[in-house]
């Protein structure tokens, strides 16, 4: 009689669940700092650190498990659960203007995982987190600007261009925070040595 030995991968399968469900944790928290801080409220959109955690969790986790992460979040909002900003949740989210940043989150940790599962030097890890917001914004903003065109009550006067002016004030911050996530996700992905596969 001979037996064969399987090797499974349960519990790396395990800490990939894990993973996926602190980040989409992390996101929620930082969706919501504006129900603190109420005035980080600029034309409508929150000034949040989902973008910081988005970016981070593709630089940890890598581009699939990143993305997963952050589909598990935006479908545990969509199913009700009041995780994305000022606590709101429920289907009738995606009628939002500002809905189209949460998709983007998705593209923004896949891109971010790819970029550093090619090179991971600090520089990469750093250029991964800008070229992650930059396709967070050009998503987000455009989603916005035709959610006002189409179905959502446009304010007096906007326009293509006041919807990009909206997103002027959170970009200094967002810079800094996507380089920042760069540096502390570089550093912390040598320490951890997370494995970035499912």
């Amino acid at each position: 009689m001979t037996t064969v030995s399987v090797k499974t991968k349960s519990s790396m399968s395990a800490l990939s669940i894990v993973y996926c469900g602190m980040f989409a944790a992390l996101m929620m928290i930082g969706a919501n700092i504006t129900t603190f801080v109420p005035f980080l409220v600029v034309g409508g959109v929150p000034i949040t650190l989902q973008t910081f955690f988005a970016v981070l969790a593709g630089l940890l986790l890598g581009s699939r498990l990143g993305a997963i992460s952050m589909t598990v979040y935006m479908i545990a909002g969509l199913a009700g659960a009041p995780i994305f900003a000022k606590f709101h949740g429920g289907f009738g989210a995606i009628l939002l203007p500002t809905f189209g940043f949460i998709v983007s989150f998705i593209l923004v940790a896949y891109v971010a995982g790819k970029i550093v599962e090619k090179n991971g030097s600090l520089r990469s890890y750093v250029v991964a987190g800008l070229v992650a917001l930059v396709i967070n914004y050009l998503i987000g903003t455009n989603w916005m600007y035709f959610a006002y065109k189409l179905w959502a009550a446009a304010p007096d006067a906007f326009s293509y261009g006041v919807a990009w002016l909206w997103m002027v004030p959170p970009l200094p911050k967002d810079i800094l925070l996507s380089i920042l996530a760069g540096i502390f996700g570089h550093r912390m992905y040598k320490v951890l040595r997370i494995r970035r596969t499912i």
